[in-house]
């Protein structure tokens, strides 16, 4: 019974620490983007393709705690 507990606590710990970098990243990004946008109109769709490449990767980071806490989970 315990152990399902503290499981359950990792799995958590893991998607909340795993979630909380990229989030932070793709905020940041997003914002440093549209900035870039508004300063240089001409320049928006190379800034977007970058933005959206950027963003990607920083998901991938997620979507790799998300596995990590259902290894956790079933192992």
């Amino acid at each position: 019974m315990e152990e399902a507990i503290v499981k359950t606590i990792m799995m958590g710990t893991t998607v909340a620490v795993g979630g909380i970098g990229p989030a932070i990243a793709i905020g940041i990004l997003t914002g440093k983007a549209l900035e870039a946008m508004g300063r240089n109109p001409e320049a928006a769709g190379e800034i977007r393709t970058s933005m959206i490449l950027g963003v990607a990767f920083a998901e991938a980071i997620a979507i790799y705690s998300l596995v990590v806490a259902l290894i956790i989970k079933f192992v």
